[in-house]
């Protein structure tokens, strides 16, 4: 009699076990339930997009759902960073962010409406992005020297565009000002495209900006590379020389791209969204196709992510304040 009823505790046990366990494969294997939204803090054609449609037609195949580009642009990348923060904390609405959006934006706005890791949970970081400098092809120089030469008989007289107030595409030109005591006027705008697009036209002379995007318009002949800024030369301009080739020692500034989901999700789906990356950086296609662009896949799960940017945040601090730049 004991026995049978120890068989039916046992069997209660197992039956609750699997139930359980039943309910939670159930959950883990329902995501994604629908297309996954990555919301971009800036306008379509600039280098967040880029990296975004690299990486999405994999990333699509791996999760099983549609993957649909959104872009909010505003105010440094702030009104993308808070249409995520507010979205619903299941993994379906996810944001792909830059340097700018990630560490610099706080330290940079008085009234930020965001806490990197207060409001969002790092998913991955996917890409280490050095920047170009960049001229207008018209502009008489073939170096950055010869470029700083030409600026320094001109003080006032040289525009530089960027992607936004206080975002790195503003603050590396502050930094190369800083270390050769030119004076050059900022022209911000909402996103790099608009730039990329009057420093072709020649409204601006001087940029700086992630290699990808920067390139594809130098090889067309729109735009003059004269630098980039990492400690290598990068493999999509293999001919054009680091800053600190041309003479500025420690020069170098390289920024990243990762993924981040609302605070709140729940670790088995960033864990997955994690995963799903890493298969997606893995493949030969999408790493060839990085490094063409003169990007460095450089994977780092959601853990590691997170150290990361807990480091990150108050190395790019210091350089805002260096810099004298504040937003409100």
């Amino acid at each position: 009699m004991k026995f049978t009823s120890g068989l039916r505790t046992l069997g209660a046990t197992w039956a609750l076990f699997l139930g359980l366990w039943g309910v939670s494969g159930m959950a883990q294997a329902t995501f994604p339930t629908k297309p996954i939204r990555i919301v971009i803090g800036f306008p379509a054609g600039g280098p967040l997009d880029l990296h975004a449609r690299l990486l999405a037609d994999k990333l699509q195949a791996v999760l099983g759902q549609p993957v649909l580009i959104d872009y909010k642009s505003g105010a440094g990348g702030t009104v993308g960073a808070q249409e995520v923060m507010k979205a619903p904390a299941d993994g379906h609405t996810i944001m792909l962010a830059n340097t700018g959006v990630m560490v610099i934006n706080p330290a940079l706005y008085g009234k930020l409406p965001y806490g990197t890791l207060r409001d969002f949970v790092p998913i991955a970081r996917t890409a280490m992005q050095p920047l170009a400098l960049l001229v207008n092809p018209k502009l008489p120089v073939n170096s950055l020297k010869e470029f700083a030469d030409y600026a320094r008989t001109r003080p006032g007289q040289i525009n530089y565009g960027s992607a936004g107030n206080g975002g790195i595409s503003h603050l590396v030109p502050e930094m190369y000002k800083n270390a050769t005591g030119l004076f050059m006027v900022h022209i911000p705008y909402r996103g790099s495209a608009p730039a990329f697009t009057d420093l072709m036209a020649g409204q601006v002379q001087f940029m700086a900006e992630s290699i990808p995007q920067a390139a594809n318009y130098h090889k067309q002949g729109k735009v003059k590379a004269l630098a980039v800024t990492g400690r290598e030369r990068s493999a999509a301009l293999p001919d054009v020389p680091t800053v600190i080739e041309t003479g500025l020692k420690n020069f170098e500034v390289v920024g990243f791209y990762g993924f981040l989901a609302p605070a709140g999700t729940p670790k088995d789906v960033v864990n997955q969204l994690s995963e799903a990356f890493k298969t997606v950086l893995n493949h030969p296609e999408v790493r060839n196709r990085m490094v063409s662009q003169g990007a460095d896949p450089a994977f780092l799960g959601a853990d590691e992510f997170a150290k990361y940017l807990a480091i990150e945040l108050p190395r790019w601090a210091e350089v805002v304040q260096k810099s004298g730049a504040k937003l409100d």
